[in-house]
């Protein structure tokens, strides 16, 4: 539970080591790289070469995009929990020899499939003719042919309407005659032969009926050209299947792709850093920030193997945020980063956060069973993919911890599928059976479970506010901590014992707490007391008496908000009763058919599909739920966030995972 104390790390080398130096701290990967401000030394100019780098990165990624569409791997379900594939460094360093054969590969690989797209383009294009030349098919002159020596030959287009008497009429008084070549339901397809220097009336008569010109007009025969078209579409297909048979012979190739896509992603990254060093004729500075646990390693690796000049100083402001924690606080870092990482000055949340986490996931969700499968399954997942990705494996150990929580949330309430051995013994085997629970049934008992979610909530709160003054005294504002952090326990212990001597309360628990005369006066002059002083300190940074009051008061007035969070932990209640409902209704459900064979498999089935859809919406439920009573609730009391992560320098790659000792 550590926010990691950063350090500022200053080398200064000579020019000539530049390269193998930053290769050196990419391979550590425990240096963020900060820019040099105010400086005018002279810089290296690298836009052009980490521009190529970049460049041959997206080639090799293109080439397997190609590769996935033309030759996919056969990859199962759980694929993407994978990871990277592991290599070692010798392996990289072949990749770099090779680099230029693969990337030549690669530019091969796209352009066999912009050969593909180009012939499938031609193939459309002349299937679209193909397809406008079909009622043309019947005519057996060319219709290229324009006419003879006395007449003038012209296609149309009329449309499906025109009835043949009023073309003759049209044509009544023009030396034209028309053959039909084919129709349909577009219109008639024809052929206008007028005598020579009537052609122009007789178009003009069609054109006044609808006539249109032919889509498409080729110079041969229309059934010839069809055939030469069903060629060349034959021929380009044979083409498109010889680039694609190329592309699958390349398939053995991929690792080396993956990998050569990485290495110049890395080599990118490296220029990228390489622009922004101040240089001299022979030296070079670089600067940034590492966690002190690592800042005298990588001093004394760097001036030992280059002969640098290293100096280690402490963090200015800028800094970013690194934390260190257990496995199981660690697995719970992705929900705080989706809040927001702790400023530099702050408490890492994370372990106390997980610890909740998983009391109030379990408590919403409530199912033995549930629990065992979530737990079950995602232990067996981190078992079995060993090189998944970090974000992955550190949302899979949340789950398996909060389906232990779940499992044995279940043991207590008596929840296994809902009342499924109840159910599934009373109907299939005429005895009812049930499994006790280990503290109570929250259906049969709602009230109690409600309070102690609101007893559970005030924990919650009650932390919080604790850490609050905790981080006061640890900056010794003593002021703070006790204007700001104990007159709201005083406040809020001296109400809260107020209302447990209240009828609400004993309407709720079934009785009320009996604090007699003196400790009934002393809860109120506590609440009384706590509330005076955030009157009259809330506001103590303002000089003027009147805003300061003003600013106490609204101080006071926060003990509404304090109200809504601690109703907001009745959702533990809600979460926990529908898990249970729904798990109920769905055993009840499936029985309805009775005890036979028809009725075992009614119920199998609504068993599996019931269930399946409950814990998938509770689930969701639980999680999101959980997330709000920490993001709202919790760290509402303590917890600013806005720090900076922690981007170290490194060998960020896509497909491998290159195994360095560091």
């Amino acid at each position: 539970m550590a926010v990691m104390k950063m350090k500022r790390l200053n080398i200064c080398a000579m020019r000539k080591n530049r390269k193998r130096i930053l290769e050196a701290l990419q391979h550590m990967g425990v240096m963020e790289v900060a820019a040099v401000k105010g400086d005018d030394t002279e810089r290296i100019e690298t836009a052009p070469q980490k521009a190529v780098f970049e460049r041959n990165a997206r080639e090799a990624r293109a080439a397997l995009e190609v590769l996935d569409e033309y030759a996919p791997e056969k990859k199962g379900l759980l694929s993407p929990l994978e990871g990277k594939r592991e290599t070692e460094r010798p392996y990289m360093d072949g990749i770099a020899v090779r680099r230029d054969q693969l990337m030549s590969l690669c530019t091969d690989i796209r352009r066999q499939k912009e050969s593909i797209v180009s012939l499938d383009s031609k193939i459309q294009r002349r299937q679209q003719e193909l397809e406008a030349l079909m009622p043309w098919l019947p005519c057996d002159i060319p219709m290229g042919l324009t006419g003879t020596e006395k007449t003038d030959i012209s296609f149309g287009v009329l449309p499906a309407q025109v009835t043949q008497e009023q073309i003759t009429e049209a044509l009544a008084d023009i030396e034209a005659q028309t053959a039909e070549i084919s129709s349909d339901k577009n219109g008639h397809y024809i052929m206008l032969i007028a005598r020579k220097g009537a052609s122009a009336d007789a178009n003009g008569a069609m054109r006044r009926l609808g006539m249109a010109k032919p889509s498409v007009i080729v110079e041969d025969v229309p059934s010839r050209h069809r055939d030469r078209l069903l060629a060349k579409i034959e021929r380009d297909k044979g083409k498109i299947a010889e680039c694609e048979e190329k592309i699958r012979g390349y398939a053995k190739k991929r690792r080396e792709i993956e990998a050569t896509a990485d290495y110049y992603s890395i080599r990118a990254e490296k220029y990228g850093i390489l622009g922004i060093l101040p240089h001299t004729k022979k030296t070079f500075f670089i600067t940034g920030y590492v966690p002190e646990k690592y800042a005298d390693a990588a001093a004394k690796a760097i001036e030992k193997r280059f002969g640098a000049q290293t100096e280690i100083t402490d963090a200015d402001e800028d800094a970013p945020v690194c934390m260190e924690n257990s496995t199981f606080a660690s697995s719970f870092e992705p929900v705080l980063e989706s809040y927001g990482l702790p400023q530099r000055r702050e408490i890492d949340p994370s372990t106390i956060m997980g610890a909740f986490y998983v009391f109030l996931f379990g408590l919403m969700l409530s199912d033995a069973a549930y629990g065992a499968i979530i737990s079950i399954a995602c232990g067996a997942l981190l078992a079995k993919f060993k090189n998944m990705g970090e974000g992955m494996k550190r949302s899979l150990r949340m789950f398996m911890y909060c389906g232990v929580s779940t499992l044995l949330w279940g043991i207590m309430f008596g929840g296994y599928f809902g009342d499924a051995v109840t159910v599934v013994s009373r109907t299939f085997f005429g005895k009812a059976v049930e499994v006790p629970a280990l503290w109570f049934v929250p259906l049969n008992d709602p009230m109690r479970l409600l309070i102690y979610s609101m007893l559970f909530g005030l924990i919650h709160l009650f932390t919080g506010l604790g850490i609050k003054g905790y981080l006061r005294l640890r900056d010794k504002d003593v002021k703070g901590f006790f204007f700001d952090v104990v007159s709201w326990f005083m406040l809020l212990i001296g109400l809260l014992l107020m209302l447990m001597e209240s009828d609400i309360y004993a309407s709720l628990a079934g009785k009320a707490l009996v604090l007699g005369p003196v400790g009934s006066m002393a809860a109120k002059l506590l609440a009384a007391a706590g509330a005076l002083i955030i009157l009259f300190t809330a506001g103590r940074t303002s000089k003027n008496p009147a805003i300061r009051l003003a600013k106490g008061a609204y101080g006071l007035y926060g003990i509404t908000s304090w109200l809504s969070d601690l109703l907001s932990y009745s959702r533990l209640l809600a979460l926990g009763l529908a898990t249970g409902v729904i798990a109920q209704v769905v055993n009840s459900m499936g029985s309805m058919a009775g005890s036979g064979v028809f009725g075992a498999i009614v119920f199998v089935i609504v068993f599996i599909v019931g269930h399946i859809f409950n814990l998938a919406i509770n689930l969701l439920g639980a999680y999101v739920h959980t997330n709000r009573l920490q993001y709202v609730e919790f760290f509402g009391k303590f917890y600013e966030g806005g720090g900076r992560k922690f981007d170290p320098f490194s060998e960020n790659t896509e497909f491998i995972k290159i195994k360095e000792d560091k």
